[in-house]
């Protein structure tokens, strides 16, 4: 299962609208004959793949999957049929299917006569299938948000210069993080401050994720930025009350989507701009918006997760990594689980998750 987790892992940035999944064809005597993955949506699952490789020599085996074998026909077939057809005598699956229209492969198995074992390595497997896990459950993409600090947590000096906080070896570590991402997602103020161009660099066969700007006043993005390059694609995101002369030299370069602003306080409306992403198949979104998008988003509930670059400098004064996040008391600190701590160059990337509350009791009748 652990190799078919490396396997599912090679797949993130590419498959969405799919999940990412990895499997192993071990022949009757336990010996692994095949192995594969899902490559991108629309192509054969890893299922399939790992099948090819095995040939004739899966009949009577066994094959260990990252999730649970489809039941659905789509722009597929169905994966729980084709290891009835290979003759597969055992699965071992990680992860249940979620997703009401593809699950029920392990019961059509099991009826079949296969023995079938689920929640190896659940929790593993969870963690690499995160952004569509959260799709499924939640209707919108997983969001990581990502920065990069002084110890004494400043995203930039007081005079705003940010360039370079952290060393090169973590701006690299970064471009990894994009090449896993469908879409990479800033604010108007690092628009505006930065010029950022978004695409993935250096990193060999990456997909471009879709680049996002989200530009409420449509003032940020101005004729010439670096992310209307053609590099990768872009869409801007701005409020829809927004003159449309203010944007007109945004559609021949990008996709402009107009949307409602948020409720309370600036910019746009966060749960919108998700919807609008998940609508253009984004599973997975890097947030690398400065402190006041981070605060938006961290104040409607939208982070899960939180990857800090942390360098080993202070500044003392300069802004913080986080504003605008409605916390004004200690107990309502946004509080996280430190799931990994890495030395990357002179720096420590730090990769938490958010401390959800535990749901209620049910109440007896």
């Amino acid at each position: 299962m652990r190799r078919a987790l490396t396997l599912a892992a090679r797949g993130l940035g590419a498959t969405s609208p799919n999940p990412v999944v990895g499997c192993v064809v071990l022949d009757a005597h336990g010996t692994q004959v095949g192995e594969g993955w899902h490559r991108r949506a629309g192509g054969p699952h890893a299922e399939i793949h790992a099948l090819a490789a095995a040939g004739d020599r899966a009949r009577g085996g066994t094959a260990v999957v990252t999730l649970e074998p489809c039941a659905h026909t789509g722009r597929t077939g169905p994966c729980a049929q084709a290891l009835l057809d290979a003759g597969i005598a055992r699965v071992v699956y990680a992860v249940a299917d979620p997703n009401p229209l593809a699950r029920g492969g392990a019961e059509t198995l099991a009826a079949a006569g296969v023995s079938v074992t689920g929640g190896l390595l659940a929790d593993e497997a969870a963690a690499v299938n995160a952004a569509w896990l959260t799709a499924v459950r939640l209707g919108r993409p997983h969001v990581r948000w990502k920065y990069a600090a002084t110890l004494d947590g400043r995203v930039a000096a007081a005079d705003g210069t940010s360039r370079w906080i952290t060393s090169p070896e973590a701006r690299a570590d970064v471009h990894r993080l994009r090449a896993e991402a469908d879409a990479v997602l800033v604010g108007s103020g690092t628009a505006r401050a930065d010029d950022p161009h978004l695409a993935v660099r250096g990193v060999p066969g990456a997909r471009q994720p879709l680049r996002v700007v989200a530009d409420t006043e449509a003032r940020a993005v101005p004729a010439g930025a670096r992310v209307l390059d053609g590099a990768a694609p872009t869409l801007v995101a701005v409020a829809q009350d927004v003159p449309k002369d203010r944007t007109a030299h945004l559609t021949a370069h990008a996709e402009v989507v107009r949307l409602p602003r948020a409720a309370h306080g600036p910019g746009l409306d966060v749960a919108a701009l998700l919807a609008a992403l998940h609508d253009r198949g984004v599973r997975a979104v890097l947030l690398e918006g400065g402190p006041t998008l981070a605060g938006a988003f961290a104040a409607a509930g939208a982070v899960d997760e939180v990857t800090a670059y942390l360098a080993p400098a202070l500044l003392g004064a300069g802004p913080t990594a986080l504003t605008g996040a409605g916390i004004t008391t200690i107990t309502e600190a946004f509080r996280l689980r430190i799931t990994e701590t890495v030395p990357v160059g002179p720096d420590l990337r730090v990769t938490a998750l958010p401390v959800r509350p535990a749901p209620a009791p049910a109440k007896e009748i």
